[in-house]
């Protein structure tokens, strides 16, 4: 089959956005690097990046380019072009200072999560949850309290589009446990993270409702498993659920 223009244009801008990504994850690369780690030709990638440069996308230091802080304020733009988010961040720092625990806003992009707004407690843990972190949804507590407020259908889409990667010992790696979890989780209103993201870290998500009755996101508080159990951890449950609801709440009356 015949390669038309507007083939090579779509090839064009994916291989762009495939190096803005690789810059992300390994915090700066050269053409070099690029070249072989997306399997391309060295002028290609060069082409590429000084492009990006050229329109204030990277920067060059030495033979390395890094994003550059023109991304900044294209993130800033995401984040608060909803009114919601900017209700949600408000929250956010609320169930740090009352949980004393690192707390985190998710929600759901084309089947992964993304944390929207994070706010690191008094006592929180670092857990890498970085704002704009995109993580998958059945194996984190936020992500599992969104899901089980989701359409079956809309699930059983997110499983076959991502699938069930298991990123612990402990993750839900098939979809029939994961659809049983997600009953039970409607049940009690919370969702629970055991070591299923990262061992030794346990976590508890609850779901945000939109006054349309659908899921907008959720707020969920980590730490240290062996800090996350008994009274202490019905205590940030408690918490957690408050909050979700006044946020819940706020968003209505707006």
């Amino acid at each position: 089959m015949t390669e038309t223009p507007n083939d090579r244009s779509l090839k064009t801008t994916v291989t762009t956005l495939r190096i803005v990504e690789l810059l992300r994850e390994r915090d700066g690369a050269g053409v070099t690097e690029i070249a072989r780690e997306l399997d391309i030709a060295p002028s290609t990638a060069h082409t590429h990046v000084t492009t990006l440069e050229a329109q204030e996308y990277v920067v060059k230091e030495g033979d390395t380019y890094h994003l550059g802080l023109r991304f900044l304020g294209l993130g800033n733009f995401v984040r608060t072009r909803k009114r919601k988010f900017g209700k949600a961040e408000h929250y956010t720092n609320v169930l740090s200072e009352e949980s004393e625990r690192r707390s985190i806003f998710t929600v759901e992009e084309h089947g992964r999560g993304v944390y929207v707004h994070t706010a690191p407690g008094k006592h929180g843990v670092w857990t890498q949850s970085t704002v704009g972190k995109r993580v998958y949804l059945h194996s984190t507590a936020s992500g599992k309290a969104i899901l089980a407020h989701m359409p079956t259908e809309r699930v059983h889409e997110i499983v076959d589009r991502v699938g069930l990667p298991k990123e612990t010992e402990q993750t839900i790696h098939d979809e029939e446990a994961l659809f049983d979890e997600l009953d039970e989780i409607r049940e009690r209103g919370y969702a629970l993270n055991v070591e299923e993201q990262i061992s030794g870290v346990r976590a508890v998500g609850a779901p945000v409702m939109g006054p349309d009755g659908d899921v907008f996101g959720a707020l969920s508080v980590a730490g240290p498993s062996n800090r996350m159990k008994g009274e202490q951890f019905d205590r940030l449950t408690e918490v957690l659920l408050g909050i979700a609801e006044e946020l819940e709440l706020s968003i209505a009356l707006s």
